[in-house]
């Protein structure tokens, strides 16, 4: 008897060990801004792809790439302070 592998493969690909931890889930969640920043500068830039951009696309552009920037940094500083024992900066 052959075995049927695929049958099996698509059984145990939605196995629950393979499912993402709380501690991932929590990570996900952290980072949420900073998707959500990158995916505005992404939509600013697939405005223009098939038009020169104007001075509103180009403002548009710098303005979602401060906010990504800004989003970064904030996630940065939020995690520099917890992995800091005793609050030292």
């Amino acid at each position: 008897m052959d075995p049927i592998v695929t049958v099996q493969d698509a059984v145990t690909a939605f196995a629950d060990f393979m499912e993402p931890t709380d501690a991932e889930l929590d990570a996900i969640e952290q980072e949420m801004p900073v998707i959500l920043a990158d995916v505005d500068l992404l939509d600013a830039h697939i405005v223009t792809l098939d038009r020169t951009p104007t001075e509103v696309d180009e403002r548009r552009i710098r303005r979602a790439r401060r906010r990504a920037l800004a989003a970064r940094v904030a996630l940065v500083n939020r995690t520099a302070g917890e992995s800091l024992p005793g609050g030292a900066a």
